[in-house]
């Protein structure tokens, strides 16, 4: 037995210095990285990480966005015969946002700010208390949502833009926001530089990706299809912090209150509720809706039903319009 646990162990000798002179002889060649979180549960479906310095930032346009279209005296049929006569409005939004546009998880209803407006919307356009179609579309989605018309109008935290105007028509401002860092409790992070070489995660399609390539250029970037996602990910490790709005921070930190918003406001963003382009009595009809909201107080009892615990607010967005030529219709 002896005598045969010695011959045992001199072959595994003799076979490693043979695979060692083997290797030696063979330049051998750099060893791949390891995937991030390789161990660790999967990245939220749809999401990608993008390297450090993958993707330039695009220059911030130097046109600020101009203003939107002027309510008329029309009425609902006469601006928008086809949705009047179809009898409901159907909106884009999300159904994860909380606070925002979120899915009571008892109820089963939707909820939140932008549900509350498309119903405002649609009241003023059916009568109180008419059915709105909700349809949900992700970030990236919401142009291509309108120019399809799969949708009549998107309130989908759309931050208006003079890129984004060539593209989508807007509503006046509904909403104002600030630009921030949502990260877990203790953490040392506690503005976009402290991130580092760290993971930062924003939704693919958002403002905020831009901002995060501008600011965090060292940075690592988790693109989401939703913001719900980079919640998830902070939680399972995936991500060191989140960038968003405060009104989507607020959000998720309600829903986790292990994790806190930090950072001085970076940007400051006026949401817009989208419209095809070309459509005109569209825009008009949102506008006369926003108006009606602010001077009788709904948006008030809005802003302080959702985000009142959360963040203070100096009042409604300035109602910005553009000036008209009389052939502008």
């Amino acid at each position: 037995m002896r005598r045969s646990m010695c011959a045992v162990l001199a072959g595994v000798l003799v076979g490693t210095l043979t695979l060692t002179s083997c290797v030696a002889d063979t330049p051998s060649a750099p060893p791949e990285p390891l995937p991030v979180n390789r161990s660790g549960p999967p990245l939220p479906a749809g999401s990608r990480l993008e390297p450090a310095d993958a993707t330039p930032p695009e220059p911030e346009p130097d046109e600020k966005p101009y203003g939107s279209l002027r309510p008329d005296d029309a009425t609902p049929q006469e601006r928008i015969p086809e949705v009047y006569e179809r009898g409901r409005l159907i909106v884009g939004v999300d159904q994860s946002q909380h606070l925002l546009s979120f899915r009571d998880p008892v109820t089963g209803d939707l909820e939140g700010f932008e549900v509350d407006l498309s119903r405002e919307i649609a009241n003023d356009i059916f009568g109180a208390h008419q059915p709105v179609d909700f349809r949900f579309v992700d970030s990236a989605d919401r142009a291509s949502a309108l120019r399809e018309g799969r949708v009549d109008i998107v309130i989908r935290t759309m931050t208006i833009t003079r890129p984004r105007q060539n593209i989508v028509a807007f509503s006046a401002p509904y909403l104002n926001a600030n630009l921030r860092l949502l990260v877990p409790r203790g953490s040392d992070i506690s503005t976009v530089d402290s991130v580092g070489d760290g993971i930062l995660c924003v939704a693919d399609g958002s403002t905020a990706v831009n901002t995060a390539r501008t600011e965090a250029p060292n940075a690592q970037l988790l693109l989401t299809t939703k913001w719900a996602d980079c919640l998830l990910a902070l939680q399972q490790f995936q991500a060191d912090a989140v960038l968003a709005d405060d009104t989507i921070l607020s959000g998720m930190a309600a829903q986790d209150p292990s994790t806190t918003i930090v950072s001085l406001p970076l940007e400051r963003q006026a949401y817009g509720v989208g419209v095809a382009l070309g459509n005109d009595g569209m825009v008009r009809q949102v506008n006369s809706t926003l108006e009606r909201i602010r001077r009788d107080g709904t948006w008030w009892d809005m802003y302080n039903q959702w985000f009142g615990p959360y963040l203070h607010s100096q009042g409604p967005p300035q109602l910005t319009y553009r000036e008209e030529e009389p052939d502008d219709e």
